[in-house]
């Protein structure tokens, strides 16, 4: 059954069917090539995967990154790290970067992180003479910082395949979100100055920025609520995500003071829509990692590298090269739904922890976001800033260098994400 699932998906792939869709009808033609299993089982495994309370947790995240997002408060945390950077060799394209890290501890997702912020910096910083590519490559990039720092849409989904406790898995992304943003800011701080890139000579008193810090301290303190909360066990994530839409609904309301019942509408629509799109594809993963188990891929997949090969480093490594492989024309939550469930049982055979393979997956499919030929975050980067997806790669590279070391530095270095 998993080769015929296989072959119906990679020509439903190239048919441009959408992945949700693709899951599904892959995983009820794999069971229609057997006498031994009803068909029903199909519908049975995309509605108990509806079931699942921890799953609550992925709309609750995104409206809260929604509200928190639409309103004025996305705008004076851009204004203060524009005006703190600006004086910066490079100051420009780091707010990209910075930006990333601070909203990254309100949406968790990549996709969302690119458009917010590409569609708002990519016009201001070609405004201060950055070429349309470079802006659409170092937009691309950071926002999968995002799917690093806590709250992440891409762990919730890996937690639901590997068993690992989300709080955990929160707090291994911590370090390595930050060592990718302080390595892409040296990236633009080095082409800002090979470049020669001017710097702007507005100078900003230390009283407007801590005027600015003050009004946007509240929200800046939601990510820090969020890992005090798991790790020390006060509330379930999905209980924290929904105490996040309390907060967010708290500071829109009383110290805000911008949220209207069409812009609350509005978040909510756009909130349920992506928790739509990403609930499809958990629901045909479900379908397809049920024909995987009663195959028993995972675990002869799992044999034959244990029978073959007997270095964890080669194996770490092959693991790695498929994950980029998959993640260039597949999506993130899709390949960590479907990759997972086989990558799971090889890391127990060789003694690669779960929560290091968690990050190791994150980090590499991340990667596939801004990987031509369909790297989401590209298309979107290159779209808002009006740049050629060719001029754009071009100038990804040191960008993807970057990412890459990190990669093999998490992967190879059980301490960056197990305290």
């Amino acid at each position: 059954m998993t080769l015929v699932m296989i072959v119906a998906f990679c020509v439903l792939m190239m048919l441009a069917v959408p992945v949700g869709y693709a899951l599904i009808i892959s995983a009820g033609l794999a069971i229609l090539s057997t006498d031994h299993v009803p068909l029903s089982i199909v519908a049975q495994q995309v509605y108990d995967q509806t079931q699942s309370f921890p799953m609550l947790a992925l709309p609750f995240f995104m409206l809260a990154g929604t509200l928190m997002l639409g309103g004025k408060l996305g705008q004076q945390l851009l204004e203060l790290e524009s005006k703190a950077l600006q004086r910066w060799r490079g100051g420009a394209l780091s707010t990209t970067v910075l930006s990333s890290v601070v909203f990254g501890g309100v949406s968790g997702s990549a996709v969302a992180n690119a458009s917010a912020l590409g569609s708002v910096l990519i016009p201001w910083q070609k405004r201060h003479g950055y070429p349309a590519p470079l802006c659409a490559a170092n937009n691309a990039t950071s926002a999968v910082i995002d799917v690093l720092i806590p709250p992440s849409i891409p762990m919730i989904l890996y937690s639901l395949v590997s068993g690992v406790s989300i709080a955990n898995l929160f707090i291994a992304g911590i370090l390595p979100g930050l060592l990718m943003a302080a390595s892409f800011v040296f990236v633009c701080w080095a082409i800002s100055v090979r470049r020669g890139y001017p710097v702007a000579k507005e100078r900003v008193r230390k009283r407007e920025l801590a005027m600015m810090a003050g009004k946007s301290l509240p929200a800046l303190l939601l990510p820090v609520l969020i890992i005090l909360g798991l790790r020390f066990g006060f509330a379930t994530p999905t209980e924290v995500a929904v105490l996040s839409v309390v907060y967010s609904l708290v500071l829109s309301l009383g110290f805000y003071r911008d949220l209207t019942v069409r812009r609350f509408c509005d978040n909510v629509v756009e909130a349920g829509v992506a928790t739509g799109v990403v609930m499809l594809v958990i629901m045909g993963s479900a379908a397809v990692g049920w024909v995987l188990t009663f195959d028993q891929t995972p675990q002869m997949v799992a044999r034959w590298v244990a029978e073959n090969m007997s270095n964890p480093i080669v194996i770490i490594l092959m693991m790695n090269l498929l994950m980029l492989i998959v993640g260039m024309p597949l999506d993130l939550p899709p390949a960590i739904l479907l990759l997972g469930p086989i990558f799971v049982p090889l890391a127990d055979v060789i003694g690669l922890d779960r929560v290091q393979l968690g990050l190791m997956m994150v980090i590499n499919l991340g990667i596939g976001l801004y990987t031509p030929p369909i790297g989401t975050t590209l298309f979107i980067s290159s779209s808002i800033a009006k740049a050629s997806m060719g001029a754009t790669t071009r100038e990804l590279w040191p960008f993807f260098v970057m990412a890459m070391l990190l990669l093999l530095a998490v992967s190879y270095i059980p301490a960056l994400t197990l305290y």
